[in-house]
């Protein structure tokens, strides 16, 4: 749901609100292994509609840059460096400006400090004003609805907004230099540590070391280790901001998820593909002419194939009426969801994607990266803050577990049962799980795509949804779910233990 946004960077092929899973200006990522459920003769069929032109042009936009004066850290200086913070996008400059409140001595390392975030976020509105950020918005819509299908459609009363990309990096970077923030452009190539402090060796050949390192440039990272294998979910999608001839979308709304497939009727390698593995239209209408369009896989795994996701967006317009007249941008999408949690503890930290805090289940990240760097700055200033400094094994341990405390582990784990459950489901199955999750008390799937619900409340959430469930719900999730839950017993014990 992306730009659930997507918080994550790859290939050239595609541009970027593109691959970024990461949380830094840029870095790399091998493509994994996709489903390749239909044929070419579909796509070459599609593409020679006139609908299907949008395929063909050009995204207008060009790289943006910030008009800032870093302050540059002196690496021939060898002063020495409390924290150093890899990456500069959301999660590693929230972690910046909340660390060096402190009065902590703080270097951010990215090659392109200064570039605007490739990807589009958006958030609930009242995510952004629990954190005070709201003005960190450039759009809001009162409401928000999801087409189960040709015959329900669920409006949601909760406000939804797309992040400012420029005002909120803006106000990060603002509050860095102000309390005192310096920058080093380089890329990371490796990082050693000793018994009390960590060094960094950057690809200009200069090493800078600090107590503490923090990686934030996102899940494509080499840095963080883990002791299982990462079996991860991946939510992929392919979006455009378009200017567009005319849409059918109500101002006033934005479009959550549509399951709607009879764009498809004429189209059946590509109806067998999305009643196996389904995917949604994401749509923000600017306005009538304007409008932010995302075709997305909420979780797959191996992942779907990209060119398949865009066979279906371009049916999908088509059906719609949506004709393309430009692409202001393009986004390719890729967000690992679920798998393990990084080893806890390990000498580097972690924050955003490269940490495991997006939500397992739906790809949720920016709101909760904001949300949660002020509590790991809360644990690294009460070690590195005090006078008796705390480093080596000491900090490592109280930063890990500040950022994952038990309760926070065991929560996710559940999450991770949600995403292993959407994994089993089909269309069919899809549509009747969001058309029961939706009609659940407003607290309960608020919290839920907000990461806010404690494990007792999750459990009275999956049993209130067993509730209102249809029988062929019901059936989905008796036949489907065993080898899940055991799994999250098994991981709920481990983590108790």
């Amino acid at each position: 749901m992306a730009t659930l946004f997507r918080p994550f960077s790859p290939p050239p092929a595609a541009k970027a609100s593109q691959f970024n899973f990461s949380d830094s200006s840029s870095s790399p990522f091998s493509f994994p292994k996709t489903h390749h459920p239909s044929s070419r003769k579909s796509f070459s069929k599609i593409q020679s509609s006139k609908f299907g032109n949008f395929l063909d042009l050009k995204p207008e936009s060009k790289p943006e840059f910030f008009d800032f004066d870093l302050p540059k850290f002196d690496p021939s200086s060898r002063s020495r460096l409390d924290v150093i913070i890899i990456g500069t996008g959301p999660a590693g400059l929230r972690l910046a400006e909340q660390v060096s409140s402190y009065g902590i001595k703080v270097c951010c390392v990215d090659p392109s400090p200064l570039s605007m975030w490739p990807n589009n976020y958006g958030v609930w509105v009242d995510e952004f004003e629990s954190l005070n950020l709201e003005n960190c918005l450039d759009k809001t819509w009162p409401m928000a609805c999801v087409h189960v299908d040709d015959n329900k459609t669920k409006y949601l009363d909760r406000p939804y907004g797309r992040v400012s990309r420029k005002k909120l990096k803006t106000l990060l970077l603002e509050r860095c230099l102000s309390n005192g923030v310096q920058f080093h452009r380089a890329k990371v190539w490796k990082i050693q540590h000793q018994e009390f402090e960590s060094s960094i060796l950057c690809d200009d050949g200069n090493d800078l070391k600090a107590s503490l390192v923090v990686d934030a440039s996102g899940f494509a990272s080499s840095f963080i280790e883990y002791e299982k294998p990462r079996n991860h979910g991946y939510q992929i999608a392919h979006g455009i901001l378009a200017e567009v001839e005319e849409h059918p979308f109500d101002l006033d709304k934005m479009l959550l998820m549509d399951w709607r497939n009879s764009h498809l009727g004429n189209e059946p390698y590509l109806r067998t593909s999305n009643s196996k593995f389904p995917t949604f239209l994401y749509a923000m209408p600017f306005d009538s002419n304007l409008v932010f369009l995302e075709e997305t896989s909420l979780v797959s795994r191996p992942v779907l194939s990209y060119i398949e996701v865009k066979k279906r967006m371009v049916a999908r317009l088509r059906h719609l009426g949506i004709r393309v007249k430009r692409i202001i941008e393009d986004e390719k999408c890729l967000i690992p969801m679920g798998g393990p949690l990084p080893r806890i503890p390990q000498s580097v930290m972690a924050i955003g994607g490269a940490s495991g805090v997006v939500h397992p289940s739906t790809g949720y990240m920016v709101a909760r990266t904001m949300a949660l760097a002020p509590i790991l700055a809360e644990a690294i200033a009460e070690c590195l803050g005090s006078t008796r400094m705390i480093r080596g094994q000491p900090l490592y341990h109280k930063a890990w577990n500040g950022l994952w405390p038990i309760e926070r582990r065991c929560v996710r784990e559940f999450y991770s049962f949600g995403m292993e459950t959407l994994l089993k489901l089909d269309l069919d199955g899809s549509r009747r799980f969001f058309d029961a999750f939706f009609d659940l008390d407003p607290y309960y799937w608020h919290g839920f795509l907000s990461s806010r619900l404690s494990l007792r409340e999750l459990a009275l959430l999956s049993l209130s949804l067993f509730g209102r469930a249809s029988f062929p719900s019901r059936f989905d999730i008796v036949t489907k779910c065993p080898l899940p839950l055991v799994k999250l017993m098994g991981n709920l014990a481990l983590e108790a233990a």
